[in-house]
């Protein structure tokens, strides 16, 4: 990103009243950096408050300026809405931040996770349980993200670095501000081998009403949701009600019906979470793979939404063409017709493929 479309990107950052939503919508039509010469009717056409148009018709270029200078000076990483950088899984949702600040490696935005929450006050079961679907994540390539909060989130981005795994913490403060306090250690820890992620401007400090959001980046960012141990209320539920309304997988471990933090997880057990013993009952829900160090997801819940799939009809259509419908490489798109052949879901004929009727 260069320094002008980064200006852009902190400034719309900052624009207020202008969300992943009305953004989108506006860029259909104009550039975004476009958006800061347009004139007030057309940004009213486009749907922006008065405030967003008052904003972008005189943005605060040295708030926006002093902001970045300081990430320069503290090595954080800015990656805007419309950078390359920013992950595909968490731009779909509703309400995607337009802009993550980051520290360590910024390519575990791209590799596939899982998300491990539960209770900040763990037994010592659950505890131990986190640390180890931690652990067989990391074993099979999957990134452990979480929140880096004391009990589940913490044993679950340990048990990802114990193995040298890779994990990603989403805060609920600057990406520059360890909180709490005790993580302290572990926090460096992600900073160097994983990747610390937050939407708020470095140096907010903790608030209530950040973390409902942060939990929305974690489920935003994942393939699913793991929960380990956690009350009916709480923020772990949070996440997992927001994977299911980003058509996420859920997972849940159970427990003692005695324990009550066993009640979360049987309770999103009863609404239709997969039980979760180990770490192949997720894998079963989601797979991947790499192409040219790129890392592919895909979730067998979102089959229905395949864009080979929506591109393939009934008459026999090439390899090439279903790559330039869909703007995916030929190898991906091979990839992903294997498996809807395995599925009975095509047919690979003389010159190509067909969809097969489903019965």
């Amino acid at each position: 990103m260069t320094t002008l479309d980064l200006r852009h990107s902190l400034a719309l950052t900052l624009c207020p009243g202008l969300g992943s939503r009305t953004l989108q919508r506006a860029t259909q039509h104009i550039s975004p950096a476009e958006l800061f010469t347009a004139t007030a009717t057309t940004l009213r056409e486009f749907g922006l408050s008065q405030d967003a148009i008052h904003y972008l018709q005189a943005p605060d270029w040295h708030t926006v300026d002093t902001h970045i200078q300081h990430c320069i000076a503290q090595h954080i990483q800015l990656v805007g809405y419309f950078d390359t950088a920013y992950p595909l899984l968490l731009k779909q949702i509703s309400s995607a931040p337009l802009m993550l600040f980051c520290k360590g490696r910024l390519s575990l935005l791209s590799q596939p996770q899982i998300a491990i929450v539960g209770s900040r006050n763990a037994t010592a079961t659950g505890l131990d349980i986190a640390r180890e679907f931690g652990r067989s994540l990391s074993d099979v390539g999957m990134a452990v993200t979480s929140g880096l909060a004391r009990g589940i989130d913490g044993a679950a981005h340990q048990g990802a670095l114990s193995q040298g795994g890779a994990t990603l913490a989403v805060l609920g403060t600057g990406v520059d501000v360890i909180y709490p306090r005790r993580h302290h250690s572990l926090y460096q820890q992600v900073a160097e081998q994983g990747l610390l992620i937050s939407e708020f401007l470095p140096g907010s400090q903790p608030r209530a009403e950040h973390f409902p959001r942060r939990n929305r980046i974690i489920s935003g960012l994942s393939l699913g949701v793991l929960v380990v141990e956690a009350e009916i209320k709480s923020g772990s539920l949070i996440t997992a009600r927001y994977a299911l309304e980003q058509n996420k997988e859920v997972f849940a471990v159970p427990g003692s019906i005695r324990n009550p933090l066993s009640q979360g997880c049987h309770y999103l057990l009863k609404e239709g979470a997969k039980l979760t013993e180990r770490v192949e009952d997720i894998l079963e829900e989601v797979r991947f793979f790499s192409e040219n160090g790129l890392y592919i997801v895909e979730s067998d819940k979102k089959q229905e939404h395949c864009p080979v799939l929506q591109h393939l009809g009934f008459e026999v259509t090439s390899v090439d063409t279903l790559s330039q419908r869909t703007q995916w490489p030929v190898e991906r798109v091979l990839a992903r017709l294997l498996d809807l052949e395995l599925e009975d879901k095509v047919e690979r004929v003389l010159d190509g493929y067909i969809k097969l009727a489903r019965g």
